[in-house]
């Protein structure tokens, strides 16, 4: 025979049917939580003097390399400084990078386009070519 008393079996259903109704309240409480707004369309387009240097961006028609623009690399959206193209990306949590300042996310374009000015150091931007 066993050593457990119908006290202790008592005692241990409870806990579980206790602990079935909190998850159960739990899941409700989730379910029933507001959820965050939509995100925007997307970013909002710049054009500014930094440091000296024009920055620009905006959505883009999918790039001049054949659409290399569209997708995950920068979603259709376009940077440049001094007229001259930046290569940026977009993560999957919504940062950008460039190939300027690759290990280094931002919020958005336009603090990637500053943060890149920034450094070049007043270096031009040289043309990416891709092969």
């Amino acid at each position: 025979m066993s050593n457990i008393t119908r006290r202790r079996a008592l005692g241990v259903a409870a806990g579980a049917a206790g602990a079935a109704a909190g998850i159960a309240l739990a899941g409700s409480a989730v379910a029933d939580a507001p959820r965050p707004a939509a995100p925007a369309a997307g970013p909002t387009s710049f054009d500014e003097v930094y440091q000296g240097r024009r920055v620009k961006g905006g959505p883009s028609g999918g790039g001049h390399h054949g659409g290399h623009h569209g997708g995950h690399h920068g979603g259709g959206y376009s940077v440049t400084i001094d007229g001259e193209e930046l290569h940026v990306m977009q993560n999957a949590d919504g940062t950008w990078i460039s190939v300027i300042n690759h290990y280094e996310p931002v919020a958005t374009p336009k603090a990637l386009a500053r943060a890149a000015v920034r450094e070049l150091q007043g270096a031009p931007l040289v043309p990416l070519t891709l092969s």
